[in-house]
């Protein structure tokens, strides 16, 4: 009898203590549910010494951890939103993705891509030079303003035809030869003409010449040394002696003494570029795939706006962007006599320091006149220019 009250007084203490487990759940739940439904506010309070001895008698300490943590998850799913989309707005590469989509990214952004608002590069925290172009650039494909008049303007002053190009100029060389030798003097001179004047590169061609160096057999039987002291002081002449050995032996082996007559053979000869190989085509099989844009050709037409990267005014970075920039809206009847027209004006007028902006007759279309290393003479007449606006 003893052993059955005692069992079940056990019992009744057991009912007892699982009954005040459940209303302390009931408890914590409904202290959890009106957490959740608090404002940071409310937060604060819990964790305050001095907040009501209600409220912190209310809820016990593991429902604080509970409020807390859930607040922290609340501002965690607020934020991942505006992280996602200041990602978007920057379009921020990966660093091994970053060289291919520097590349590919301008071409492929439309232009109310790229006319973003202030208003939203701010919000965004990001810097506006990152995203915001003019909204004036030159599409691509539409010519610049005025370019007829500008290139009318530069015949005129070319008309005298006193620059070094129209007299020495890689056209000129062998010109005086049967048409298969002319060819092989025309792909000589363009090879030496690289980081070479006119002057130079015409003297070392008649060299050649008067030595018996202006067929490919002659230059696969030469020695490289006679050939660099007959080349030089040409840009880089050792170099292209070699140069010059390798492209003979390639000429008789491949095409029977003469030279190739596509631009995709014409590039794969060793010192040839996309310059000399679109001269060559022009000069040697009268074949017009292309401008031939030099150093003088990549300046001027930058001076001149009249190329641009593509989507920006940023000027172009070599001249080979350039031909592609200037082929995309020069029409094709100019693109021969684009080259030894700019090349003889950027020796004579436009030329790389001090250019003679004074005696430009188009000079007030220019966006660069009077604005690079000019001469003195040039530099009064700004002054003058200043005083009489």
């Amino acid at each position: 009898m003893i052993l059955v009250n005692r069992a079940v007084s056990t019992t009744l203490d057991n009912v007892a203590w699982f009954s005040r487990v459940r209303t302390m759940n009931r408890k914590i739940h409904s202290t959890v549910s009106s957490s959740s439904k608090a404002n940071s506010v409310r937060i604060q309070h819990s964790r305050s010494e001095d907040s009501d001895p209600e409220t912190a008698n209310g809820a016990s300490g593991s429902s604080e951890t509970l409020v807390y943590t859930r607040k922290k998850r609340l501002k965690q799913e607020a934020l991942e939103p505006l992280e996602k989309k200041s990602q978007q707005l920057c379009g921020l590469p990966d660093i091994e993705e970053f060289a291919f989509k520097k590349n590919t990214r301008s071409s492929k952004r439309s232009t109310t891509e790229t006319n973003i608002s202030v208003a939203s590069a701010s919000t965004a925290g990001m810097s506006t030079e990152t995203i915001i172009t003019p909204t004036s650039t030159k599409t691509a494909g539409s010519p610049p303003e005025n370019w007829v008049q500008v290139l009318e303007g530069i015949r005129q002053m070319r008309s005298s035809g006193d620059a070094p190009v129209d007299s020495m100029g890689c056209d000129k060389a062998g010109s005086f030869l049967p048409p298969l030798e002319r060819r092989f003097a025309v792909l000589l001179g363009s090879l030496l003409s690289s980081q070479t004047k006119d002057q130079v590169n015409n003297a070392a061609i008649h060299r050649l010449h008067q030595n018996g160096l202006l067929t490919p057999e002659a230059i696969d039987k030469a020695d490289e040394s006679t050939i660099k002291e007959l080349i030089y002081p040409v840009g880089f002449y050792a170099r292209k002696a070699t140069y010059m050995k390798k492209v003979a032996k390639i000429c008789l082996e491949k095409y029977n003494g003469d030279i190739p007559s596509s631009l995709d053979d014409l590039l794969a000869l060793p010192g040839i570029g996309p310059k000399m190989a679109h001269l060559i085509l022009h000069i040697a099989w009268n074949d017009v795939q292309g401008i031939c844009v030099d150093t003088h050709v990549h300046r001027i037409c930058n001076r001149l706006g009249w190329v641009s990267r593509p989507a920006t005014k940023q000027k172009t970075s070599s001249p080979e962007e350039t031909r592609v920039a200037l082929q995309q809206w020069l029409p094709k009847e100019e693109w021969v006599a684009i080259n030894p027209l700019l090349v003889g004006f950027g020796q004579t007028i436009c030329t790389p320091l001090r250019p003679r902006c004074e005696a430009c007759s188009v000079a007030r279309l220019c966006p660069a006149a009077f604005k690079e290393a000019s001469s003195p003479s040039s530099k009064l007449k700004k002054s003058k220019q200043s005083k009489e606006l």
